[in-house]
């Protein structure tokens, strides 16, 4: 009996612990290697596009905007519609998203 499906597995659930709390994008690909804090210390919530010293980019940025960001941004890489709207749906879920309501 192979191991494959268990390492797949594996490797799925680590990129899901590994990704922006913001956006949802694996930190691993990010090219800065994460957001920085206030200290200019490496963010490991947060990624560069999203988090910079300390506080976000754009703080007033709103739950539906993120979701139709996310689908642009994987529009413009080929993703598949169901990839997208998996991508999308999963935003609500991230920590800074966590209790806000869609506008």
């Amino acid at each position: 009996m192979s191991n494959f499906p268990m390492k797949k597995w594996m490797r799925q659930l680590e990129l899901e612990r590994n990704r922006c709390q913001s956006c949802g994008m694996p930190l691993q690909f990010d090219p800065e290697g994460g957001g920085t804090e206030a200290d200019g210390s490496h963010s490991t919530c947060y990624c560069s596009y999203c988090y910079a010293g300390g506080q976000f980019r754009e703080p007033e940025l709103a739950l539906d905007a993120m979701q139709h960001r996310v689908r642009q941004l994987m529009r413009q890489r080929n993703a598949p519609w169901y990839v997208r709207a998996y991508m999308a749906h999963r935003v609500p879920t991230l920590a800074r998203w966590r209790g806000c309501k869609k506008r």
